[in-house]
């Protein structure tokens, strides 16, 4: 056990006189304005002869790649830490700019890949036609990548030598914020986003968790300097918008700092909910002005009486007001600040199973494009044709990747702090893996943090993978129920070894 000391420091990732193509959707946007400033945020620790530096990045998603390129860049300016202690998390926020592969082929599930596929089974002559294309005032994605690995490491080194010995505290909290995005029917399937009015619904695929992570700093003088806020829930209420924003978590951050003072930080972190989002799918309350995807359409739209539109500033707004005053309840409360921690940080290398495809599943896969290509071959190709062929797309993607490589690796790190866990992961993690991993926990607190240190897509559960649908097809990730239970227990056995010895 060691004095504990923290530092904190933010970057806005918002590039000066530029537009941003928005990353996060199947078809193109550039942005308009800026709702809210999107950033990179850094918490330094060091305590116990060891240490991390944890970053939360306002982007969809960032390949493991990027992040060595971050911590070379770290390294190069902060020579004297470990760049492994590193660890950059992403909010998810679908209105801020795209990362792109920088050093080697991006072999994550991308949404660019099935047009990538589809282009070979069009007719010759036929292209995609974009939306939108971009042109001299968009930064491109290769220069945005540098800008933003640049930026973690920026913050990363002003987090470190800004640290001092400081008080904390880990507490709790609950707020409605994440809810099951997928409906299953009574035929067996599953679909998210799926629609409940119709005869054939039988449930939410699965549940919730309305708990809030806390984790509050203070300097020596009992001075509130920052806040570690966990939550399952991806903040994509603004996804489909054509602004820049960090969404609910820049709303939540703005409100903390009306009442706190603007040198406050706030460290979020996502929590297992690759099955979880915003929205209420049974009090189902359309967006205020139309939505491009046409998986969330609802042909018998009945008005309810619910939430404001999860689709809208007003939604992203209240889901803020909720964490904002679960927050301020949970700090008025605080009795107990330590000065001291255990401390132990491991980065850990496992190698996954690779979810394979099996022949007939490929063979179907070309069979359907190859239909559907030819059904269609008198029109342009758009982003709707990316969106219905996607599936299979992927599904081709996959069996020519497991013709040569059977496993996919992944970094993950498990950290004691005094009472509290945190376990990180690259994927978009069903909440019942996340779920497994606290039950099984001996940390008083566990910080699940997921599309952390890479970005592996989508890890369903084998209930999800038999429903089908987005975020359960093969396409949609790289790795299965059994890779998700291979990583759920290898988490808890480094958790409880930690906090055993």
């Amino acid at each position: 056990m060691g004095k504990v000391l923290i530092g904190w420091a933010e970057e806005s990732i918002m590039p000066d006189n530029k537009k941003v193509s928005l990353a996060g959707q199947f078809y193109e946007r550039i942005s308009d304005h800026v709702e809210s400033d999107i950033t990179v945020t850094a918490m330094a620790v060091e305590a116990d002869g060891d240490c991390m530096i944890m970053t939360s990045v306002d982007v969809v998603g960032m390949s493991h790649d990027a992040l060595e390129w971050a911590r070379e860049k770290f390294h190069a300016i902060c020579p004297e830490v470990d760049p492994n202690k590193l660890i950059a998390n992403v909010t998810h926020t679908h209105t801020s700019l795209r990362i792109a592969a920088v050093k080697k082929p991006d072999t994550t599930v991308g949404f660019n890949t099935p047009r990538q596929i589809l282009a070979e089974f069009m007719p010759e002559g036929k292209e995609y036609k974009a939306l939108v294309t971009r042109d001299d005032s968009v930064l491109s994605d290769e220069e945005g990548t540098d800008f933003v690995t640049t930026k973690i490491a920026l913050a990363a080194k002003r987090a470190w030598e800004s640290r001092k010995e400081s008080l904390y505290t880990n507490e709790f909290g609950r707020a409605a914020v994440g809810m099951c995005r997928r409906v299953c029917y009574d035929d067996g399937s599953a679909q998210m986003w799926g629609d409940v009015n119709t005869a054939n619904f039988t449930a939410l695929e699965g549940g919730n968790d309305s708990g809030i992570e806390l984790i509050f700093t203070f300097d020596t003088n009992k001075k509130l300097t920052g806040i570690v806020a966990n939550i399952a829930c991806p903040s994509q209420v603004l996804e489909h918008r054509s602004f820049v924003s960090a969404d609910y978590w820049g709303e939540t951050k703005k409100l903390l700092r009306a009442k706190f003072g603007d040198e406050i930080f706030l460290l979020a972190l996502c929590g297992a909910g690759g099955d979880q989002c915003p929205r209420d799918l049974v009090r189902w309350v359309n967006g205020e002005t139309p939505v491009d995807d046409p998986n969330i359409s609802r042909p018998n739209y009945i008005e309810r009486k619910a939430d404001p539109s999860m689709f809208d500033l007003k939604g992203c707004r209240t889901i803020a007001r909720r964490i904002a005053t679960e927050i301020f309840a949970v700090y008025e409360e605080i009795t107990d600040l330590k000065d001291e921690a255990v401390f132990k940080h491991e980065v850990i290398d496992l190698d996954l199973p690779l979810r394979k495809a099996t022949m007939e599943e490929y063979k179907n896969a070309v069979r359907e494009i190859e239909y559907y290509v030819d059904k269609n071959k008198d029109k342009d190709f758009t982003f709707e044709d990316t969106a219905r062929m996607h599936v299979y797309a992927g599904t081709i993607k996959r069996y020519r990747e497991q013709q040569t490589k059977e496993v996919f690796p992944i970094e993950y790190h498990v950290v004691r702090f005094g009472d509290v866990a945190f376990a990180t992961n690259p994927f978009e993690l069903f909440l019942d893996f996340g779920n497994y991993m606290k039950a099984r926990s001996l940390a008083k607190q566990t910080f699940i943090v997921q599309l952390c240190c890479g970005s592996g897509g989508y890890l369903p559960t084998e209930k999800a993978e038999k429903g089908g649908h987005y975020s359960a097809y093969i396409s949609s990730g790289n790795v299965g129920h059994e890779g998700g239970d291979l990583l759920a227990r290898e988490t808890v056995t480094k958790i409880n070894k930690m906090f055993k010895d």
